[in-house]
């Protein structure tokens, strides 16, 4: 059998992470083992991320919705459960949106509910 060295793939492995962390502060951009460690981190902070952003944006659209509810009289949690009361199925993307762009459209909606 011949014999395996196995220096080429190992920089080749090594160069391709080195090339993914470029930017990142002190030893995370150069030291093997730290830019691994650091890059694992981003990976699971990322993931983090893609949840909390769907959170914050309902956070969002909740605040808007009950901020354009409140003029016309009503409270938020009454809006949403006259809502589901005439089985109107709109979500809150949407309802956030129409309260600020069209806020006409928005009132109907609010009158049509009450």
């Amino acid at each position: 059998m011949p014999r395996v060295k196995r220096a080429l793939m190992t920089k080749k492995r090594h160069n391709a992470l080195l090339s993914k962390v470029r930017g990142y502060r002190l030893k995370n951009n150069h030291v093997f083992s730290r830019a691994k460690n650091a890059m694992m981190k981003a990976w699971q902070n990322a993931y983090i991320g893609r949840k909390l952003k769907k959170r914050d944006f309902r956070r969002l659209w909740n605040i808007r919705i009950n901020n354009a509810v409140r003029p016309l009289g009503m409270t938020y949690s009454t809006f949403i459960h006259a809502l589901s009361q005439k089985g109107v199925k709109i979500d809150r993307k949407a309802l956030s949106n129409l309260a600020i762009q069209h806020p006409g459209a928005f009132a109907k909606i609010v009158e049509f509910v009450r």
